[in-house]
């Protein structure tokens, strides 16, 4: 099965500013949803989860 993208619960339905994140094995993609046939960022599940609770600290 192929992992899915998804935006977060938090974007609004209206909102042109939204990204979507991919979780695949120990990589975690992040895109642009306005060119989801664009480039993609990787990052490891450990880098990923420092931005994440970077960001939720304020």
């Amino acid at each position: 099965m192929t992992a899915q993208w998804f935006t977060s619960s938090y974007s609004s339905g209206g909102s042109n500013a939204c990204v979507e994140v991919r979780f695949s094995g120990a990589t975690v993609g992040v895109r642009d949803s306005k060119n989801t046939a664009g480039p993609a960022f990787a990052f490891s599940g450990r880098a990923w989860r420092a931005f994440v609770r970077r960001v939720s600290s304020g």
